[in-house]
């Protein structure tokens, strides 16, 4: 049986299924035509294989088949991972059936948003290990430099240990929910497959404690710290990989890691106005995002671009509960209509993606104020706050949206404790963050949280239009919350694995979930 080169190969890892013809799901032109025995002879093929590694994590394939590879649907580091994460929370409207159940709460081992985000997760940590075991063998033969092969591989151990990471976020509790997080996380993979012997090695491995998880996700983000050379905003660059970190360890609560990554980032800066953080191409306040219409025919169909769900077919808006939120300062320049936001039909939506006619707006994966933000929290929490820096931090973030800095900014008069300060940076984070897909992490690290807990999944309004009226400011949004909140015990609160994997896969069935 013939095998194509190992970059295409594989959702036979993720599905537990036992054929090598996967190209017909897989397959990105040029790269489906290139066997394996010759994937990694040049350069150019290398490049050609690395390419299609980030066209996996900007489109995924869905549940498509080769006649239209890129018509997936932003899975999981494209729009999927903004929509999902949105709509897992209560900042945003769900407003019509597209994610629903995600907004609801009533999906099932079965729900295909969910189960692509699985399945097309595994699908890029795969690629992610057959680029690393194909440039290793290149670089042993001298086809690359050891220097550039590093490189490429501290790459693909970025998008390794950033897709676990966010699948984590889905499928497991957070680190807290137990004593040194020895509760279930995911099987973290680190064997490229592509060979039926390797299928069924790799379903032998059930899943990582969370502990043991996070350990590898450091390790993979520590060595491209080390050995990533490239500053292309697009791709994983060193930055990007300090960044991460400084997230990874908020949700560890280590707060003293989080400002030592951080400050290591202290060239950096913010865009002068909130806007200017969401033009399109790169900007200096950017750290690591997806791109989107670098080569014709890779960008995403109507069904996973972000300008089509938030803009043009207006699927999704901002919800009252913040919009209305008296944190959020009425002339804030975040809610300038026609820069920041569209009305439409009455509702709200936002305007950070604006290409509706060729879907090419960037995936906001991470950006330097989320790391300020991250060190504002963690200076807050610290056993020994610094709240200087930590209003230092946040004011940084939230004065480029005021409308008169000199008055409106916090002052140490604004807070009587640490913990009033940490609930101002949290706010600050759902205002800043509103339909980037941040709530979600959030919500997931705040469970049992000493300071401001959140029990489960917060109620929101009800999936649908709001009632008219209700964006009106002034006062804070009391109207009804039809969908109901869902207690963190509640076995809704984790997505199931999927049955599309636990049907083939006897050791993950036997560790589902609680509940499904």
């Amino acid at each position: 049986m013939k095998k194509y080169i190992k970059i295409v190969t594989s959702v036979m890892l993720v599905m537990g299924l036992f054929s090598c013809s996967d190209e017909k799901i897989l397959g990105l032109t040029p790269i489906n035509a290139v066997a394996s025995d010759v994937a990694f002879t040049t350069p150019t093929l290398i490049t050609a294989s690395m390419n299609g590694m980030y066209n996996a994590a900007s489109v995924g394939i869905y549940n498509n088949t080769a006649n239209n590879p890129n018509s997936g649907r932003g899975y999981i580091w494209g729009a999927a991972f903004v929509q999902q994460g949105d709509n897992r929370g209560e900042d945003v409207i769900n407003l019509a059936g597209f994610f629903q159940l995600t907004y609801t709460g009533t999906y099932d081992a079965g729900t295909a948003n969910n189960v692509y985000y699985f399945v097309d997760g595994y699908r890029l940590i795969n690629r992610c290990n057959l680029i690393i075991e194909g440039v290793t063998d290149a670089v042993s033969k001298n086809v690359i430099t050891a220097q550039l092969g590093n490189s490429y591989i501290a790459e693909a151990r970025f998008l390794r240990a950033i897709t676990h990471f966010e699948m984590l976020n889905y499928f497991a509790r957070p680190y807290n929910f137990t004593a040194g997080a020895t509760h279930p996380g995911l099987p973290y993979r680190e064997v490229g497959v592509d060979t039926d012997a390797e299928v069924e090695s790799e379903k032998a491995q059930g899943r990582n404690t969370v502990a043991e998880c996070y350990t590898k996700v450091l390790a993979d983000l520590n060595f491209a710290e080390s050995n990533l050379i490239g500053t292309n905003k697009f791709r994983a660059t060193k930055e990007a990989a300090i960044a991460f970190k400084t997230r990874v360890f908020l949700q560890k609560r280590d707060w003293n890691n989080v400002i030592l990554e951080g400050s290591k980032l202290s060239a950096l800066s913010l865009a002068p106005t909130p806007a200017a953080a969401f033009t399109l191409g790169t900007n200096v306040e950017t750290i690591f995002s997806i791109q989107h219409g670098a080569t014709a025919g890779q960008n995403p169909g109507v069904n996973g671009a972000l300008a089509s769900m938030y803009k043009n077919r207006a699927l999704i808006c901002i919800s009252p509960i913040i919009w209305r939120d008296v944190m959020w300062l009425n002339d804030d320049k975040r809610r300038e209509n026609g820069v920041m936001t569209t009305i439409n039909s009455g509702n709200v939506l936002t305007n950070k993606y604006t290409d509706i006619t060729n879907s090419t707006d960037p995936a906001p994966v991470i950006r330097f104020a989320e790391v300020l933000l991250n060190m504002a929290e963690a200076n807050a929490r610290k056993t020994s706050p610094d709240l200087t820096s930590a209003l230092t931090q946040l004011n940084r973030v939230r004065n480029r949206s005021l409308a008169v800095p000199a008055t409106q900014a916090y002052t140490a008069a604004s807070f009587a404790t640490a913990t009033d300060l940490v609930g101002a940076i949290l706010k600050e984070r759902r205002i800043e963050f509103i339909c980037e897909g941040r709530r979600w992490s959030d919500i997931h690290r705040l469970q049992g949280d000493d300071l401001f807990p959140i029990n489960g999944i917060p109620a929101k309004l009800a999936n649908g239009n709001p009632p008219a009226g209700s964006f009106t400011l002034g006062t804070p949004y009391t109207g009804p919350r039809t969908n109901a909140a869902i207690p963190g015990s509640d076995f809704r609160f984790l997505w199931p694995i999927p049955l599309l994997v636990t049907t083939t896969n006897p050791i993950l069935a036997g560790q589902q979930n609680p509940g499904w």
